[in-house]
């Protein structure tokens, strides 16, 4: 299985959370993590090594040539790093055609195998939707999306690399950031649904991108969903935002699942 993550070396402790989470909960699968970034050393990469000692997981640190961005629109708020997962496509190696795309700061607590494996068709991505009809209606006519499109959460994605790499267009994803740049307010997911939707394929977002504010929603309310169902149920338990659960100032009532993997022992 192929995945994906781009972070700096202040994530490195929260990715090897992650991988061990997925470790535990895939124990069939091999692993090639592709790790893109611009700043890591041998030894951040080291350490993720060392800590999960598992020959499962191979970690590939992929560096980004930020000559292929020098067009790229770029300021304080969207650096070039915001590029890299809309481009993964470009900067993966040529034999992979699809790529599991996950932010270290979540867990995963299923297997991935049937998501991982799902039909894209001609699609780019597949990915959840946390926006009720509100905020889905603002976005799309703060973002000139097309009719129907969904605005997803970037965080987990499963993208279609080999069609990304025959069709993707950098220059029209930097005309549209110029376009819009005063209007962007969370720019690489505000980009790519609203360039990309679409090529979007919605998956279920209690069970793959569950999170504390969705568990606390209006529509997760309706539906009975309780603790014990997410720990039944939700595959990937995503801590978004500045509500983390190794912080102290945490709320909320998943933050004890990232504790699980935390305190559990490392798979073999």
């Amino acid at each position: 299985m192929n995945l994906l993550v781009t972070l700096d070396s202040a994530y490195i402790h929260i990715l090897c959370i992650m991988l061990k989470s997925i470790l535990i909960s895939n124990p069939k699968n091999n692993f090639n993590v592709y790790i893109l970034n611009s700043s890591l050393t041998k030894e951040d990469i080291e350490k993720v090594n060392n800590y999960l000692h598992n020959d499962r997981i191979k970690l590939l640190d992929v560096k980004i040539d930020d000559k292929l961005l020098n067009d790229a629109p770029v300021t304080d708020r969207y650096p070039k790093e915001m590029y890299y997962r809309i481009f993964a496509a470009k900067f993966l190696p040529k034999n992979i055609d699809r790529v599991l795309y996950l932010d270290p700061d979540l867990i995963v607590r299923k297997d991935l195998n049937s998501f991982y494996n799902m039909e894209l068709g001609d699609n780019y991505f597949a990915a959840a939707s946390h926006v009720g009809k509100f905020l889905t209606t603002f976005n799309a006519l703060r973002l000139e999306m097309e009719d129907q499109a969904p605005y997803i959460n970037s965080g987990v994605m499963l993208m279609n690399i080999a069609l990304l790499r025959k069709e993707q267009n950098f220059q029209e994803v930097f005309d549209y950031i110029q376009e819009k740049k005063n209007l962007l307010i969370l720019p690489d997911q505000d980009v790519i649904s609203a360039v990309y939707g679409d090529k979007i394929i919605t998956i279920d977002p209690f069970i793959y991108n569950m999170n504390d504010r969705l568990f606390f929603s209006t529509e997760s309310i309706k539906k009975g969903i309780t603790v014990e169902w997410v720990a039944e149920n939700s595959a990937v338990i995503h801590y978004f935002g500045r509500n983390k659960p190794w912080k102290d100032s945490y709320i909320g009532f998943l933050g004890y699942m990232y504790n699980d993997v935390v305190n559990a022992p490392l798979p073999k």
